[in-house]
């Protein structure tokens, strides 16, 4: 589903961007060189594997990482460079410009309080008005994210909700300061396939009505159609494809992305097997020399072993890093 972009200059730019987490005997890089940008309206689906860097990439622009945690590279939401913030100017682009729906809610949500008091504390939190006034705009939220009977489920404890309803209520908290950015870090992935499609609509929908910049994070190419205009797909910490949904759907480049929709299993009907990618992604700790696929890949040539290919472009918008494109 592709989305009319109104502008060229990007909402969300990453340069270079490199996470090494610094624990064990040796020190591992999440994150190895990435850049990618999002433009105003625009949905960016980060496509992979668990461990592939997706979630690391997204958290760098909330600094949401640990201590002991080393960032190299640049970073800009709405012009702000997010590396450069002090402590008090990131506490007021979380939430006011960039929010985040997290994978599971119950999770994220603080289970003392009811859901609508730590939707009103967020607001407050951002701007000058009224307890009253916060609380009718978190049952504004609620009905916008069409969680039945808004004004009781206000005072529920996240425990005393459904999954998919504590969903809807974390994409209420996450709009509640208008925010530009919206980062989704796999919100489906808990809930069955029904619900999982309300949610995905759901924020589609939203992302439309409210002009929002989105980063999705799936390891479902099925769900990166459904919602993105853009797909971004990473393996072992970098991006290995990149380009419009429909040209990566109809054509994909790279070994790994045509490995990702082979094992869907809507297309595996009529076939003896469902096709699955062969090996284990390798352990960021003591990575492979050359491209980090190679030992998986089954067009690996000598130089694959060797070479760690650029991300090259394949027309107007797509890119690839392969040595059979460079």
């Amino acid at each position: 589903m592709e989305a009319t972009i109104h502008s060229s200059e990007p909402m969300i730019d990453i340069e270079n961007l490199s996470v090494t987490f610094h624990r064990g005997r040796k020190p591992v890089k999440a994150v190895n060189g990435v850049s990618l940008s999002v433009r105003p309206g625009e949905v960016v689906a980060l496509l992979g594997e668990s461990g592939s860097g997706k979630s690391v990439t997204m958290r760098s622009l909330l600094r949401l990482h640990p201590n002991g945690t080393t960032v190299d590279g640049s970073m800009t939401v709405s012009g702000r460079d997010v590396m450069g913030l002090s402590n008090r100017d990131l506490g007021q682009l979380r939430g006011a410009v960039v929010s985040m729906v997290f994978q599971e809610p119950r999770l994220a949500l603080d289970p003392v309080y009811t859901v609508g008091r730590q939707i009103e504390e967020t607001i407050l939190r951002h701007e000058k008005v009224s307890r009253a006034q916060a609380a009718a705009r978190a049952l504004a939220l609620f009905q916008k994210v069409r969680i039945p009977s808004p004004e009781r489920r206000l005072q529920n404890y996240p425990h005393e909700m459904s999954g998919g309803m504590l969903q809807r209520a974390m994409i209420a908290m996450a709009l509640a300061c208008n925010p530009k950015v919206l980062l989704a870090d796999e919100p489906t992935t808990a809930l069955d396939a029904t619900v999982q499609i309300q949610i995905l609509l759901l924020i589609r929908e939203l992302q439309e009505e409210y002009g929002l910049s989105v980063i999705f994070v799936t390891h479902d190419i099925g769900v990166a159609a459904e919602v993105a205009d853009r797909i971004a797909v990473m393996y072992a910490g970098r991006i290995v494809e990149e380009g419009k949904v429909g040209d990566i759907i109809r054509d994909p480049k790279h070994p790994y992305t045509k490995g990702l929709l082979g094992a869907r299993v809507e297309l595996a009907h009529g076939r003896d097997r469902l096709i699955t990618i062969p090996g284990s992604p390798p352990d960021l700790a003591d990575m492979p020399p050359g491209c980090a696929f190679a030992p998986r890949c089954p067009q690996a040539e000598e130089i694959c072993r060797s070479h760690v290919p650029a991300l090259a472009a394949t027309g107007d918008t797509g890119k690839v890093a392969c040595v059979r494109y460079a």
